[in-house]
């Protein structure tokens, strides 16, 4: 036995090992045949000989248990350090993610705000008629209606057409003073190098007691912000119209291709429309019942930023999923 101990303490591998288990307690093995033995015994004899067996094969199952597990624990360790990883081996440059262009000029623009104790609200998608047009001083019939090329449901509500109706809803559910700003996404039936069915926005509205705010808050502010987001350039507001405020105007930046002087980006005007403002027009308060109020509203597509900062020559390919284009913002 002291030969089958140390057979079993020398193998070396556990395919080794379980040929020398077959070999010793196995059914036509070493103790199967000291156990067939037992017959042979004289009757006097065979408890004290069976003893003996059961106690050597007890032993020698022990040592084989001991030498099992340490074998199986330098094979589990061999197996993990081959399956090693060294991540360090790997440049993360070629995998990693990266946001898109809008939503990166979204979240861009959003920060801004919020650093000015600007609230983030929003809406559904699906506005009804009130909310949408009348409440905006969009009365039915209204020409201005027309500016909007709207989906129309089925039920009678519509895609909005724009993030104003978060203003109203956020008017409706709260009391002055409000700064806010509304992100999201709005759809009208549009399509071409510079508009799409579906894109983004983000309007804004600050609603004081009157007097606390004017024309000149509103310059300052939105001036600011497009010296943060393009850097050194002129600003200017031209008189416009738009039904939910007045005074309105359009605001302006030069040329970030020809720096003013004048190509076919700007169509040879040295300025690029970016963005639409103006004073609330009363009967907008009026429609969320604000007494002695006055406030400015502002609003801006997200696209139109993106393509200008990242000098992207057509909206469409914002939304094609071109790996080309999308592989330049990691």
């Amino acid at each position: 036995m002291k030969k089958l101990e140390e057979k079993i303490s020398q193998a070396i591998s556990l395919e080794e090992l379980e040929k020398i288990r077959i070999e010793v307690f196995g059914k036509k093995g070493i103790l199967a045949s000291k156990f067939a033995m037992l017959k042979d015994v004289p009757p006097s004899e065979k408890r004290a000989f069976a003893q003996g067996l059961n106690n050597k094969k007890s032993h020698l199952q022990r040592v084989y248990d001991e030498v099992y597990n340490r074998l199986k624990s330098e094979e589990i360790e061999k197996l993990l350090k081959s399956e090693a990883i060294d991540v360090s081996l790997y440049s993360n440059l070629e995998t990693k993610g990266a946001l898109h262009p809008v939503i990166e000029t979204m979240d861009r623009i959003i920060d801004y705000f919020i650093a000015l104790n600007f609230s983030v609200e929003d809406g559904p998608k699906i506005e009804d008629d009130f909310h949408n047009f009348e409440a905006l001083n969009l009365p039915k019939n209204h020409p201005a209606r027309d500016m909007q090329d709207t989906f129309f449901c089925r039920d009678g509500g519509v895609l909005r057409t724009h993030t104003s109706p978060v203003q109203i809803r956020t008017m409706l559910a709260q009391k002055p003073p409000i700064r806010m700003i509304a992100p999201g996404a709005v759809f009208r039936k549009d399509y071409d190098l510079t508009h799409t069915p579906m894109f983004h926005q983000v309007e804004g509205l600050v609603v004081q007691k009157k007097g606390e705010v004017n024309f000149a808050n509103l310059k300052s502010i939105l001036s600011d912000f497009l010296h943060y987001m393009f850097g050194d350039v002129e600003v200017r507001f031209r008189p416009s119209f738009f039904p939910f405020t007045e005074p309105s105007a359009e605001v302006d930046i030069s040329c970030i291709f020809c720096k003013g002087n004048g190509c076919r980006v700007c169509s040879h005007t040295g300025w690029l429309e970016v963005l639409g403002c103006g004073i609330v027009d009363p009967n907008v308060f009026d429609a969320v019942n604000y007494k002695d109020v006055s406030g400015y509203a502002f609003g801006l597509g997200v696209e139109r930023f993106a393509m200008l900062l990242h000098k992207i020559p057509d909206l469409r390919m914002l939304f094609e999923g071109d790996i080309r284009l999308l592989e330049q913002f990691r």
